[in-house]
């Protein structure tokens, strides 16, 4: 079974800095775009920023200059590191990926479980 686990979160003072981690576990024959979703209450959920298996990036334009992102493909692995933070950014981030696992011949849609990012003084 393909899973994603997200790691870090938490509570941040406005201009600080966090990393979220997320890794995709089971039986995985490919993963092609990886990207961070982010939802805030009473709000869309949207697109932080993606990344492809040959490391093409998209970020949207509120975090363009501010957020990173980045990826191991050979530990299945992306990372979003956030400078810079704005009390606007807090939100659930939620992990997403493209996989095709094993035992399909087609691609699927994952989320992780999602982590708080909460940005205050």
């Amino acid at each position: 079974q393909v899973q994603l686990v997200e790691s870090g979160g938490g509570l941040v003072q406005p201009g600080g800095s966090l990393r979220l981690s997320c890794a995709a576990s089971g039986s995985i024959f490919s993963i092609n775009v990886m990207g961070w979703y982010r939802q805030a209450p009473g709000k869309q959920r949207e697109l932080v920023a993606s990344i492809t298996s040959g490391g093409s990036t998209d970020y949207a334009d509120s975090v363009k200059g501010r957020f990173t992102i980045s990826r191991d493909n050979a530990k299945k692995m992306v990372v979003l590191q956030m400078n810079s933070l704005k009390p606007e950014d807090t939100a659930v981030y939620y992990c997403n990926a493209h996989i095709r696992p094993r035992s399909d011949f087609f691609v699927n849609d994952y989320w992780g479980q999602g982590t708080q990012v909460t940005v205050s003084s």
